[in-house]
């Protein structure tokens, strides 16, 4: 036993360092006491978990029962662990066990399996355990071993928890170190305290838990830290902005919240998750301590303290070990948590909440747990790490407020994600439960309603609107003659929620007695009285009211119990008093905003002054002028939504609702029109457009004053902002920018904007996913701009099109240098500007370090040979561009060797574009490019026009043979002859990928037919093949038809103007009565004669796959027409067919009458320019009445006469309504 020193201090025989050590710090000696052998011998070792180095001397004299003795040999582990490792191991941890025990062989695969095989978890563990435990001491030391090495943490638990569990004597020690100033921590882990505290936290955790979609609470979106609009915006303002949507493509489920992201990352110490009023990050809290406290997530913690700063509002002074046994009220010694012995989670939910802003750079360090100090002190000392340094930490805030805590303190920022479209069906439907037609109905209204739906991510404000909309759903009926319109803007939405509330209507209860009048008088003094305490909380930033807040706003609190009250303010019971709080931050700010309309038409000083002494104030306008004014001039937007509101009461809905309840009848009248002047004077910023400036705009929707914004919404769908963009006009493009239907595909800000204008909108192009900017004149300053959008975090922009502007190697490079750190765009169109080589190569740079960028166009930029060659190197290293567009940049063949070197090695890039769009070409191009523009999945790289040549084309066909990944190859107008042909279709006899292949415009002779035909019957993946405008001549023409014999895998075959006559059509036909893949042919502009057309009319007759047919300008007759029509009466396959410019005649059209009443397949028809005449052209219109699957036809330019097209007309709208014809 140890003796006393002369000096008085303990000591023990022989000096021991050990020893003296537990002398100074007497609670280590209970934990070095309690730990099993195999642990280091310094103490501080294992109180820091480390791996074991040595066994444990037996410590004579500190343990006096030799039972307790702790150098039992290995094999008794397990057994004396048995309970805890049952208890304690996770499904994830059981399965790494599992593996390792496998690998050492201590473990059959018969084995592994029936202990997976058990019905739950504890049995599972068991059952691994039982067959450890009869291996020997071995297996047990091998199972206690990789435990304490990979799971530190849980390895003490089970010990110390274990220990303490089963030697209960041992805390007479305790008593012997009566006089430690830090007592040990084995009372802690007595397991009826511990289970006391889960049952607790289970039953109030638990309680509601069930009710609402919580899905989306188990997945949080993991960020990177807050933006700008969170930092400084009100809620409402960033869910609008922002549509709802985060630019964050992670997510971490709910039980890793609070583990290492990998395996060479630690825990974080502070984590802070964020989301707007009415997300759920009160139920997120409940949701993970009720989880925890049964056991199914996170039991490598082993304490989880939850505090509201609700609560910590009702404490000037508290100590970390004071405000431990807050949370853990059944602990009698917390220095053991604050020592950090045991990993704890303390949970401060409701930083927005807290009565006092968090000042970090005042901190007065205290590192004392048991000195008292002030609440916001003691928790910027918690955060910074001076109190509880081994505690980790969650706290949860709406933005503006988690903006308190520096960025640098945050080890893991999260945000709850709002409803998607599935959890907010389901949401409504378990509001109405009772009638799902009726959560139907609400649901559509709000999707109706762009703005609307997107505030309804929220769960606060979906019930809200919810509420409101089903309110009027089912009042409306009864009432048609008050129930003028669903409710759509703010005021409404809240008008009919307040008007429910009054009449107690009330979704979940059934109408009250009571008569309305009479409701109303009871509750309007209450009402007042509550408005005044939101309006003058709401200046202060206060949100959360006590007792005391109560009495001095001259609340009764008795009328609290009141059906009206429990529907608007919420009370939580607390240890010391009771708090109160709005159920939303709207309610506050609806009623503050009832109550300042209401005061302002008879105070005389300013409102905003709460003792009343200012300068005199007369009139509601004055007062209404003022609170725009100070909303105007609040940097955070604090006052936006309260303006709103206010705006919204003097609209005539608005004022038709709640007359005779809270407000007069028609006494909005007098202000309204002057209202409205005011804030339409406020917009006139001079192209300096701010959220504030944009909440003006919605305030002016407000109050019903819809005329500018529907003006300019029109001119963004006609596309004709040219010229009318002033600065009032500006701000309220800026507000559609974030509401309007228009801008939901795309916005088109084409060929309207100047540099001022483009400058005052970048907070809204910020949040734009698809922006067009083409054709606006921008030079390399709009660039600059454009750059500094792209680099911000929060940027959404998806794809931005820039073409036909002025943009040179200057702007290029400003773009270039967004895409270092851009997140957010995938397509970028550059076409038809200046960049040259150096603008090329500084977007080259980029591509090596961007990896989102999936589509880039550089169409007609003048990069020549070196700009492909700094982008041939950029392939070699990026992974991820699919879509390159070179087209028209005389890159040569030089430039195609190094681009074809490149896609040697390259496997992401899937379409090359090396052809040049001539007018022929524009319909097939388009394809391509709105795939790259929607969805850049098949993408290309374009060099059309670029003297590409027979060298480059060897190169590229070089590239193909080991290239498989490429889809897409546009050779189009680059000088290949049949021998670059032949280097290019003896690739294709390999290569595994090409689906696309365009050589249209090139100089292929007829020599150059049998190398395509080669390659025809050997490939099995090309779909799409363009020879247009070559001179295949017949022969050419012939050898590609017999190989389209054998072919299996060809859909489209483009042989326009090849000079190709009736001998090769007649093959080609041939091919056609065998071939089951071809779905389009165009042989256009090739005179393939009546002969020709019979033969493929012939064909027809038995193919069943073509559906498109392009025959314009081929000399086809009269009798050409009456071989295709006997063809169309029994094919049923072919959809669209082109005849345009032949002379087909009135007999060719009475022939095609005559087929059009059978035929049931055709879509499309084009008998343009064809001499039909009006005899031929009402045969076509005549037949219609019979065809009832025809959608276009096109009679144009055959001499019809402009009465003659009016009777065709009439009568086509009486026999085909539905069908679209051109006279």
């Amino acid at each position: 036993m140890p003796r006393e020193a002369s000096d008085g201090r303990r000591t023990f025989p022989g000096g021991d360092a050990i020893l003296q050590d537990f002398v100074r710090f007497p609670w280590r000696a209970l934990v070095y006491a309690l730990l099993p052998a195999g642990l280091p011998s310094q103490p501080d070792q294992a109180l820091h978990r480390r791996p074991p180095q040595h066994p444990r001397a037996t410590r004579p004299g500190l343990v006096p029962e030799p039972t307790l003795l702790l150098s039992s040999p290995a094999e008794a582990w397990i057994s004396r662990y048995q309970k805890q490792l049952v208890r304690s191991i996770s499904p994830q941890f059981l399965e790494e066990i599992i593996c390792h025990l496998r690998r050492l062989d201590l473990l059959t695969a018969e084995e592994a399996g029936r202990a997976q095989e058990a019905s739950s978890l504890p049995e599972q563990v068991r059952a691994v355990v039982d067959v450890l435990a009869g291996k020997g001491s071995y297996a047990s030391q091998c199972l206690q071993t990789f435990i304490e090495t990979t799971n530190s943490q849980l390895y003490l638990h089970i010990t110390v928890y274990g220990v303490a569990e089963k030697w209960n004597s041992i805390l007479h020690l305790y008593l012997w170190f009566s006089s430690s100033p830090s007592p040990p921590f084995i009372s802690l882990w007595a397991e009826p305290m511990v289970q006391k505290h889960l049952e607790s936290l289970q039953s109030y955790y638990g309680n509601g838990l069930e009710t609402g979609p919580l899905q989306r609470l188990t997945n949080l979106l993991l960020v990177e830290g807050l933006t700008d609009i969170q930092q400084k915006e009100h809620d409402i303002l960033q869910i609008e902005t922002t549509k709802g949507l985060r630019n964050v493509s992670k997510s971490i489920p709910l039980e890793k919240l609070f583990l290492p992201l990998s395996k060479v990352s630690i825990p974080p110490r502070i984590s802070v998750t964020v989301g707007v009023a009415g997300i759920g990050k009160s139920t997120l809290v409940k949701l993970f301590v009720y989880s925890w406290a049964k056991g199914e997530i996170n039991r490598d913690i082993m304490l989880v303290l939850p505090l509201t700063f609700r609560e910590l509002n009702t404490y000037e002074k508290l100590s970390a070990e004071r405000l431990i046994r807050l949370a853990f009220p059944h602990v009698t010694e917390p220095s053991c948590i604050s020592a950090g012995a045991a990993r704890t989670l303390l949970i401060l939910d409701g930083l927005d909440e807290f009565k006092t802003p968090l000042d970090f750079s005042n901190t007065v360090v205290c590192t004392d747990p048991k000195k008292e100090i002030q609440v916001d002190n003691l928790i910027t000392n918690i955060i910074r790490g001076n109190l509880l340094q081994e505690a980790s930490v969650w706290v949860t805030s709406r933005p503006t407020a988690a903006s308190q805590i520096p960025g640098g303190l945050v080890d893991r920022m999260t945000e709850i994600r709002g409803f998607g479209a599935a959890e907010m069906k389901e949401f409504l439907d378990q509001m109405f439960l009772d009638n799902r037609d009726l959560s139907s109905q609400v649901l559509h209204h709000i999707k109706a309603n762009r703005s609307l739906h997107i505030m309804c991510t929220v769960p606060g404000f979906c019930w809200i609107s919810g509420s409101s909309i089903g309110y009027y759903l089912k009042t409306s009926t009864d009432q048609s003659q008050e129930m003028t319109a669903v409710p759509k803007t703010l005021s409404e939405i809240y008008s009919y929620y307040f008007k429910m509330a009054l009449s107690s209507d009330w979704p979940e209860k059934q109408r009250e007695t009571l008569r309305i009048e009479q409701a109303v008088n009871n509750s309007k003094k209450i009402l007042g009285s509550l408005g005044r305490l939101a309006f003058y909380g709401l200046l202060k930033r206060k949100y959360v009211f006590y007792e005391q807040d109560m009495k001095t706003y001259g609340i009764d609190l008795s009328l609290l119990q009141s059906s009206l009250c429990s529907r608007l303010l919420l009370k939580e019971e607390m240890q010391s008093s009771t708090a109160y709080y709005f159920s939303h931050l709207t309610i506050q700010e609806f009623l503050a905003a009832i109550y300042y309309y209401t005061a302002a038409k008879r105070a005389i000083f300013d409102l905003f002054t709460e003792n009343g002494m200012s300068w005199p104030k007369l009139g509601f306008l004055n007062h209404f002028k003022s609170a725009v004014q100070r909303s105007l001039q609040a940097e955070d937007g604090q006052l936006d939504i309260f303006v709103r509101f206010l705006s919204g009461l003097l609209s005539p809905q608005v004022n038709k609702l709640l007359s005779g309840w809270l407000l007069a009848k028609d006494e909005h009248n007098s202000f309204r029109s002057q209202a409205i002047s005011f804030l339409q004077g406020c917009l006139n910023t001079d192209y300096v457009i701010s959220s504030r400036t944009v909440n003006t705009v919605h305030c002016l929707q407000e109050i019903q004053h819809m005329e500018i914004a529907k003006s300019v919404e029109e001119a963004m769908k006609n596309e004709s902002l040219a010229g009318m963009l002033t600065p009032v006009n500006c701000s309220v493009l800026a507000y559609l920018l974030q509401v309007s239907d228009v801008c939901v595909e795309e916005t088109n800000l084409s060929n309207c904007l100047t540099y001022n204008v483009c400058k005052s909108l970048l907070p809204q192009l910020l949040f734009c996913h698809n922006l067009r900017l083409d054709n606006n004149q921008f030079k390399d300053n709009v660039m600059e701009l454009l750059g500094s959008v792209l680099s911000v975090k929060d940027c959404q922009i998806q794809k931005l099109s820039l073409a036909e502007n002025q943009i040179s190697n200057k702007g290029a490079k400003a773009l270039a240098r967004s895409l270092m750190v851009n997140r957010s765009l995938m397509v970028l169109d550059l076409r038809s500007n200046s960049i040259g080589p150096s603008g090329a190569k500084a977007l080259a740079d980029a591509l090596k370090k961007n990896q989102v960028l999936l589509s880039l166009n550089l169409q007609h930029n003048v990069i020549k040979e070196d700009g492909a060659t700094f982008l041939a190197e950029a392939l070699l290293t990026n992974h991820k561009l699919t879509t390159l567009h070179l087209q028209k940049n005389s890159i040569g063949a030089q430039g195609a060797r190094k681009i074809a070197e490149a896609l040697k090695r390259n496997c992401s890039l899937k379409e090359l574009m090396a052809g040049g769009c001539g007018p022929h070409a524009a319909s097939r191009a388009s394809g391509c490019d709105t795939a790259a523009g929607n969805a850049p999945s098949a993408s290309c790289l374009r060099l059309s026009s670029n003297s590409v040549g027979d060298n480059g084309s060897v190169a590229l066909a070089e590239a193909l043979k080991v290239n498989h990944s490429l889809q897409s190859l546009d050779l189009q107008s680059n000088s290949i002859s049949s021998a670059g042909v032949a280097a290019l279709t003896a690739a294709l006899c390999s290569n595994k990928g090409l689906v696309n292949l365009n050589l249209r415009e090139n100089s292929i002779s007829k020599e150059g037919g049998p190398a395509i035909a080669c390659a025809l019957r050997t490939n099995s993946t090309l779909r799409r093949l363009d020879l247009a405008a070559n001179l295949l001549y017949d022969e050419g023409g012939k050898a590609i038809a017999l190989a389209m014999k054998e072919n299996r895998a060809l859909t489209s075959l483009h042989l326009q103007w090849n000079f190709i006559q009736a001998n090769a059509a007649t093959a080609l036909a041939q091919a056609l009565k065998s071939n089951s893949s071809l779905a389009s042919l165009d042989l256009q502009e090739n005179a393939i004669g009546d002969e020709g057309m019979a033969a493929l009319s012939a064909a027809l007759k038995v193919n069943t796959t073509l559906a498109d047919l392009h025959l314009q300008v081929a000399s086809v007759g009269a009798a050409g027409a009456q071989a295709l029509a006997e063809a169309l009466m029994v094919n049923k396959s072919l959809q669209i067919l082109d005849l345009r410019g032949n002379s087909i005649g009135v007999a060719g059209a009475k022939a095609m009458a005559n087929a059009l009443k059978v035929n049931r397949s055709l879509r499309r028809l084009n008998l343009q320019e064809n001499s039909l005449g009006m005899d031929g052209a009402i045969c076509i219109a005549t037949a219609l009445k019979g065809n009832h699957g025809l959608t276009y036809v096109n009679l144009q330019g055959n001499r019809i006469g402009q009465s003659g097209a009016k009777m065709i007309s009439d009568a086509i709208r009486t026999n085909s309504p539905d069908c679209i014809v051109e006279v």
